[in-house]
């Protein structure tokens, strides 16, 4: 294949060391001013340096990365990148940790549609081992709950007298500010789970009667 080679090195932060990627490129025979290396995180294709070389390649050009992870953060993105430069852009990839997702037009037509399945079993199997994973913690959460494990955020005990307030706070006896201060809790948590305690003892309050009181309820 005619055209330049071109290397992308990528590490994730910029404590990280790129030697491995660097030597990879250099035994593969990609030129020095032609590799191409960045410190950021694949979390997004905001990353400048990938953007200015996708800009630059051109139809025949050859892309050497050291594993196809470098293409971005989810086989989604990869299979997206890998379809705009090969198929769109007439870019081959060359992925050195799998010899066999290599596209250069000196393979033979059965190489490159090796390389197109191979990668689309990669996502396949990807997708596959996530969708196993939601499973596995939706099963598992599951038995939980039905062990009695409550989930969320931790609920603070209530004070000794909470259910003394909450019962004059049912028949409107109290405010739900002034059972809060007194318990040194917040009016909003009170009020929350008065109402819980209420319903739990069966507690009807739009129909408990009412007597006047200072400040909100």
């Amino acid at each position: 294949m005619s055209g330049k080679t071109y290397g992308y090195v990528r590490v994730s932060t910029k404590g990280q060391k790129e030697d491995r990627q660097l030597i990879a490129m250099r035994e593969f025979g990609v030129p020095e001013d032609c590799i191409m290396i960045e410190k950021q995180s694949g979390k997004d294709f905001s990353r400048p340096v990938y953007l200015r070389l996708v800009q630059i390649l051109e139809s025949g050009d050859v892309l050497v990365v050291k594993s196809i992870d470098r293409l971005g953060r989810s086989y989604e993105e990869i299979l997206e990148q890998w379809a705009g430069l090969t198929r769109e852009r007439g870019v081959a990839i060359v992925v050195l940790d799998m010899p066999l997702l290599d596209t250069r037009a000196d393979r033979d037509l059965a190489g490159v549609l090796i390389a197109d399945i191979v990668l689309q079993l990669l996502s396949y199997v990807a997708q596959t081992e996530r969708d196993f994973i939601r499973q596995r913690q939706a099963e598992g959460i599951a038995a939980a709950k039905e062990r009695g494990v409550r989930f969320g955020r931790t609920r603070i005990p209530m004070p000794e007298r909470f259910e003394e307030l909450a019962e004059d706070w049912w028949y409107g006896r109290v405010s739900a500010a002034r059972a809060g201060k007194e318990l040194g809790i917040s009016r909003t948590t009170f009020k929350h789970r008065a109402e819980e305690w209420g319903a739990a003892e069966g507690l009807d309050r739009r129909a408990a009667p009412r007597l006047a009181v200072n400040g909100p309820v």
